[in-house]
Order: structure tokens, then C-alpha cells, then sequence
């Protein structure tokens, strides 16, 4: 198709003719029409019509470094020039695929010192599910193939990662989870802790995990799988009591720790890794996003050696992708990761932009419809309560949650509503004066929705 498509009706029409989304109400897309995204700058973004946003959500939790950076756009044609593809398969690889595979040895926790390359966060998961089952059967023990992870999680949409994922809405589609994987509670304090004391409830909530292992036998678990912070499962930040205490336990069992940092990575909380954050020693690791602000598709599992030789004892590896370490995602990622590191965008989020967010973002606390304001570096959510002082939230059929998104939308501020938690998590490199103004846009539309809501 070879026309122009310069007006959103067109746009909206062709839209609604040849694509289905991901994760939305499709007859209600179809209905209201898309909205066109045009341009990026920083962190704005412009639609089709010339409307402004602050994108408070980099893209999907991945635009770390901002709209429109050159260097990214000149690593990927240079790439291009020299070689558009070629794959890791029959004993090759590829200059840029070598330099991330080194890069990432270098700015991952300790003791995480090879990779394996896929092309998205689902894949990455779906890989450490394989590996790890792989690595325990090579170690004699093909037992040991149950993961355990927390209800309310997100690890991915393919079939293993969507399984590996908590969320019930999610398993009622497509026949899901499959077997062997396991779920525990989460560490949500404001949704589930009640009046019991955070530090108490983090080492409770943890405990499920010994529980879960000595029901299903540690003989027969292989790992088990978490977000140091839950981002899609609305911003819930564990109370520090907890990490330490999965820790003792996947120690005390011969459990693998996978840490998904498909969002927490990359600077997200103000340290390279959320791993960082927690002091925590993953087995695997997994990651996307950030890896390459978004600018092209690239995922990878990192692992330690112990793991990684494990593997390369058994011969063999029956997994991979066609576009395991494409070269031009690879040059992105690289040139990325050194912007990162260069910059150091991670540092200045951490002793800058954090703390200026967190003053922000907190002060939407006071607001009569916020239960609860929570940040983590440059995570933020807001918990919307019908009653503020008993925390009672409304009732699912006012859907508030997505009646502040579109306040949002009319105030040019891009946020997420996940139920009647509403997140927030812009690109690292956000001015002070941007933190205050999206947290501006955001109270805001609050305004908006608070008037909604009282009708």
C-alpha cells in the first residue's frame, strides 16, 4: 500500500481493517478509534494531530535513555551497512553480539558472567525456564523441574513466561499455566499487608516460599522466579525484610534465584540492576527494555559460570532463535549500555532524580483520592481510594484507575493504570523540571477524576 496516510481517519481506518493489539479491548479500540503516534523527543512524545504528551511511562518501562538519540540511530545504520544479519547458529557470531556479550559481563551484578541473547522479555524467561530444567538434568537430578513465582506477576505473554506470571485474567486465555509451575503471594504491603507490621508481613509473605518447597518436595523444585520490584503488577516494592529471607530459603533449598529484570534493569531504581538495589546474587537473570531503551528488540539471560559450563558439559543446546544476537539489536544495545555508562545516567538517577521524584510523585499523597503515593527510584504508583482513611478502593465498575489514565491523556501526560493502582516510570533522563511537571499533570488529572467519580 502505497499511499499517503496523512489524516488520523485514514490512519484509524487501516488500523481498524489489518491490526489486532496486544493486551487490549479490541471492540472498544475499534469503536474509539487509535490514537497515531508520530514523533519523540527526549521525553516527549507528539501524536498525529500535534497533541503533546510527557511520557510517563517510557514507552512500556524501556525508553531509558529518551526519544531521539542519535548515536542509537547511527550505531544501527552503520551496522546495517556493514552487516544487516547474520545468526549465532553453526559455530559463528558476530563482532557486535561479542561486545554486548562482554558489556553485560561487565555492568551485571557479580558473578554473572555469560549470556544468551533473545528478543524480548517473554523469550528471555521462556529460555530461563528451559536452561534451568536443562541445567538440573545434566546435574542428574530431571526432577528438579518446578518454578515457583507469585501470584499477581508478570513475566512475559508467550506461553511458558505468561504461565510463569501470576495474573488469573491471563491463564483464562489459551489454556494456561502449564504444569510444574507454581504460585506464592506477593509482598504487597498497601493491598494485602493490613494493619500488620511491613517487616513482619515481608518475612511472612516470604516464608510462603519454604512452605511451597516443602509441599512439593525440594527435590523436585528448580527455581524460583521474581521481579526484585513487581512493574506491571502495579509498582509493589517488598518491605526490606524480604529478599534477604527468599534468599536464606533458595540457599537453605538448592533453589535457583532468577531475577527478571526486564523493567528493574538498566538504571530503573537508580542502580544498574534491582539486583543491586537488594544485594541480591541471581543464578539467571533475564532482560529486555532497557538493554536498548526500546530503540530495537533485544532480550538476554544472564548466568553464572557455574550454570553456563554446566550447560556447555551437557553438548548440545536444543533452543535458540533465528535472531539470537542480530547484530544491528546488538550495536543498539552496546551503544546503549556505554551511553548509560558514559553519561552516567544511572548515577544521576540514583543522587538526582530520584529523590526529586520521590518529593513529587509523594506529594500526589495528599490528594482525597490517593490511598497511597510509592516510588523506587524512577518507579512511582498511586493507590486510588473511594475512602481515604479506611483505604476502601471503588468498586471494579467505576474503573477510577483508567478514568485517571485518560485525565491523563487530556492533561498530556502519559501514566498506566493497572486496576486502581496508577504507575508511572519516565525515561532516566528526566529534567527536575520534568518530574514536577509530570507529577503537576498527574494531581491534575486527579482533579479530573475525582470529579468523575463523584458523580
Amino acid at each position: 500500500m502505497n499511499a499517503p496516510h496523512d489524516s488520523l481517519a485514514t490512519w484509524q481506518d487501516i488500523d481498524r481493517k489489518h491490526h489486532i493489539h496486544p493486551f487490549t479491548d479490541q471492540k472498544a479500540l475499534r469503536d474509539a478509534g487509535t490514537r497515531i503516534m508520530q514523533k519523540g523527543e527526549g521525553v516527549w512524545l507528539w501524536d498525529s494531530e500535534g497533541n503533546r504528551f510527557l511520557d510517563g511511562m517510557a514507552g512500556l518501562w524501556c525508553v531509558n535513555i529518551g526519544y531521539g538519540r542519535a548515536e542509537l540511530v547511527e550505531a544501527a545504520s552503520t551496522q546495517m551497512s556493514e552487516l544487516a544479519y547474520y545468526n549465532c547458529f553453526f559455530g559463528t557470531s558476530t563482532p557486535a553480539a561479542t561486545r554486548l556479550a562482554a558489556l553485560l559481563a561487565e555492568v551485571t551484578p557479580q558473578g554473572l558472567t555469560q549470556s544468551f541473547f533473545t528478543n524480548s522479555g517473554s523469550e528471555a524467561n521462556d529460555t530461563v525456564l528451559r536452561l534451568a530444567r536443562h541445567y538440573w538434568a545434566i546435574r542428574g537430578k530431571e526432577k528438579k523441574a518446578i518454578f515457583i513465582s507469585r501470584r499477581n506477576a508478570y513475566h512475559g505473554s508467550s506461553i511458558a513466561a505468561a504461565s510463569l506470571g501470576g495474573m488469573a485474567w491471563m491463564h483464562s486465555q489459551g489454556g494456561l499455566p502449564i504444569p510444574d509451575i507454581a504460585h506464592i503471594g506477593q509482598p504487597y504491603v498497601f493491598g494485602e499487608a493490613g494493619g500488620e507490621d511491613p517487616a513482619a508481613f515481608g518475612r511472612r509473605v516470604a516464608q510462603e516460599l519454604e512452605e511451597k518447597i516443602r509441599e512439593l518436595g525440594p527435590h523436585r523444585v528448580a527455581a524460583f522466579i521474581a521481579e526484585p520490584v513487581q512493574g506491571s503488577g502495579g509498582v509493589i516494592v517488598p518491605p526490606a525484610s524480604y529478599w534477604p529471607e527468599i534468599k536464606r530459603i533458595c540457599d537453605e533449598h538448592e533453589i535457583l534465584l532468577v531475577a527478571d529484570e526486564v523493567i528493574c534493569g538498566f538504571g530503573r531504581t537508580g542502580k544498574w540492576f534491582g539486583s543491586d538495589y537488594y544485594g541480591l546474587k541471581p543464578d539467571m537473570m533475564s532482560m529486555a527494555k532497557g538493554i536498548s531503551s526500546g530503540y530495537l528488540p533485544i532480550g538476554a539471560v544472564m548466568m553464572t559460570d557455574e550454570i553456563a559450563n554446566t550447560l556447555v558439559s551437557g553438548g548440545f543446546l536444543s533452543h535458540g532463535f533465528t535472531y539470537s544476537g542480530h547484530p544491528v539489536a546488538c550495536a543498539v544495545a552496546v551503544r546503549n549500555i556505554e551511553i548509560l555508562r558514559d553519561e552516567r545516567i544511572v548515577e544521576r538517577v540514583e543522587t538526582v532524580a530520584a529523590p526529586r521524584f520521590a518529593e513529587a510523585w509523594g506529594g500526589l499523597a495528599d490528594h482525597p483520592l490517593v490511598g497511597e503515593a510509592r516510588t523506587i527510584g524512577l518507579l512511582g504508583a498511586i493507590e486510588l481510594v473511594a475512602d481515604k482513611a479506611a483505604r476502601r478502593r471503588f468498586a471494579p465498575d467505576r474503573k477510577a484507575g483508567l478514568i485517571l489514565r485518560e485525565a491523563g491523556l487530556r492533561h498530556g501526560v502519559i501514566v498506566r493504570s493497572i486496576g486502581d493502582t496508577v504507575v508511572a516510570s519516565p525515561p532516566l533522563i528526566i529534567s527536575d523540571g520534568e518530574i514536577d511537571e509530570l507529577s503537576k499533570r498527574v494531581g491534575m488529572a486527579l482533579d479530573d477524576a475525582a470529579t468523575s467519580l463523584s458523580n
